[in-house]
C-alpha cells in the first residue's frame, strides 16, 4: 500500500525521447515499411507515414532516449542529477548503474508519471536494444504485481477507473505546483533536439518534470511540499 512507503526510497524519474533521425527519409527503406506498418491505425485518411513521423519518439523501435533525470530525497534537500547526451548507450549503462545502487536501500522504488505505461518499458526496450543488462528493479518482465517496485503518479490519480488519464501539467495545476512546462512541452523536445541542437534545455525541462512529480507524490503520500530552495542539481551540463 502506498501509505506504507516511504518518500525516503523513491527513485524519481523521467525519460525524455526523440525519433532515432531527424527526418522519415533518414530511415532504412526496411524501417520506412515497418513504420508504415506500425500506423496504420494511427493515420488519418490520406495521411502518409512521413507526415506522421514526429511522433515516432514515442516507440522506442523507431526512437532513442537522449535524457533521463532522476531525484530522490536526501535529509532537508531534493537532489537530481541527469544522464543525457547523443550516446545513447553511453547514458543508459550510466542510468543502469543508478538503479542498481538505488536497489541496494532498504524498500527501493521507482516513480514516473505514466511511468508504467511508458518511461520504464521503453528504458527497457532500449536496454535490449543496446545491450546492456536491464537493473531488476525496473525490469517487470515476469514479476508478480507485488513483485515490482513502480509508483506511477498517473495511475495513483485514476483511483481505479481503467480508462482515465491525466497529464502532468494538469495535475501540477490542480495541486497548485509550479508548471514544470513552462519553457517547452513534450511535443517540442524532438525540435528541439535535432533542429535548435540545444539539449541544455531538454535536461533542465526534464529536471523539472522529475520535480514535479515528485511534489505531486508528496501530495499523495500526505506530505509538506518540496520548496525551491531545497531543491539541488547534481547535473554538470557540458
Amino acid at each position: 500500500m502506498i501509505s506504507n512507503v516511504s518518500p525516503e526510497d523513491i527513485l524519481f524519474i523521467d525519460a525524455e525521447t526523440v525519433p532515432s533521425v531527424p527526418e522519415f527519409d533518414g530511415m532504412s527503406d526496411t524501417m520506412k515499411q515497418l513504420w508504415e506498418k506500425k500506423t496504420m491505425g494511427i493515420r488519418a485518411e490520406g495521411q502518409s507515414p512521413a507526415e506522421i513521423y514526429e511522433r515516432a519518439g514515442t516507440y522506442a523501435e523507431f526512437g532513442k532516449i537522449i535524457c533521463i533525470s532522476a531525484g530522490f530525497l536526501s535529509g532537508n534537500l531534493f537532489r537530481i542529477k541527469s544522464v543525457y547526451g547523443d550516446d545513447e548507450k553511453s547514458m543508459l549503462g550510466e542510468f543502469a548503474g543508478m538503479v542498481n545502487k538505488w536497489a541496494g536501500r532498504r524498500d527501493p522504488y521507482l516513480c514516473a508519471h505514466n511511468g508504467k505505461d511508458f518511461d520504464f518499458p521503453y528504458i527497457c526496450r532500449r536496454m535490449i536494444i543496446n545491450k546492456i543488462r536491464i537493473p531488476d528493479l525496473i525490469n517487470s518482465a515476469g514479476k508478480k504485481p507485488w513483485e515490482i517496485k513502480h509508483l506511477d503518479t498517473m495511475e495513483l490519480w485514476k483511483f481505479g477507473e481503467y480508462r482515465h488519464t491525466v497529464s502532468l501539467a494538469l495535475l501540477a495545476e490542480i495541486f497548485d505546483i509550479p508548471t514544470p512546462k513552462d519553457d517547452i512541452d513534450g511535443s517540442m523536445v524532438a525540435s528541439v533536439y535535432w533542429n535548435d541542437k540545444d539539449i541544455k534545455r531538454i535536461v533542465s525541462y526534464c529536471e523539472k518534470d522529475v520535480l514535479s512529480v515528485a511534489r505531486v507524490m508528496m501530495r499523495f503520500l500526505g506530505r509538506d511540499t518540496i520548496r525551491d530552495e531545497d531543491v539541488e542539481s547534481l547535473t554538470r551540463l557540458q
